[in-house]
């Protein structure tokens, strides 16, 4: 059903994202689905086209639309896979993320990777006694020299195993909401002994 008022440029987003979700995403998604493959060049795919970084600034690679052109986006997709949507979408999450609240450098540093999805991300909120409730989160966060290690338990992280940078929730200060701070754990990040994150 065609979307009601909307300008050239809107209605030329749509039909790049509905034909990019009938070409390459609905004749294999139950397939996908039953093998339990992750379909990461399909998803480079789409990167290259703009839907990774779709409300993100251009200045670092972002595609510099609104919200409601990621809503639509999102749409086209999930009616040829909704698996896939789902992971793009928090993958445009966690790069907004960067965008908004990262320093220049870490902007700099990771959305030219993430816009293309040469770089996959995952968000690290779920875990098993708080669900995803922010304010009650009990991964800790605890500063060791300029490093901060991070040890606790997350859950339920779409993407989690295949990606390659991780946008993690933890208790860095006192209770609730306001203790929370957020981290960039790149994949390769070193382990301590004790198993923990460096």
């Amino acid at each position: 059903m065609p979307y009601p008022n909307l300008t050239g440029d809107e209605n030329a987003i749509v039909e790049m994202a509905r034909d990019f979700s009938r070409k390459r995403l609905a004749p294999y998604a139950l397939e996908w689905d039953a093998t339990k493959h992750f379909p990461v060049a399909e998803m480079k795919e789409a990167g290259s086209l703009g839907m990774a970084a779709i409300y993100t600034r251009e200045d670092v690679g972002g595609s510099g639309l609104r919200r409601l052109d990621g809503v639509r986006i999102f749409e086209e997709l999930a009616k040829g896979d909704p698996v896939t949507a789902a992971f793009i979408s928090i993958h445009n999450m966690c790069t907004w993320m960067v965008d908004t609240y990262g320093s220049q450098e870490q902007r700099e540093e990771w959305i030219p990777k993430l816009a293309p999805m040469d770089v996959m991300a995952s968000y690290c909120l779920t875990e098993p006694g708080a669900g995803s409730d922010a304010a009650s989160l009990s991964t800790k966060a605890e500063r060791d020299g300029d490093d901060f290690v991070l040890n606790g338990t997350k859950q339920f992280i779409s993407g989690g195993g295949a990606s390659d940078l991780y946008v993690v929730m933890a208790r860095s200060e006192g209770e609730g909401a306001r203790g929370i701070s957020t981290f960039l754990v790149d994949k390769g990040t070193p382990v301590s002994p004790s198993g923990r994150p460096r």
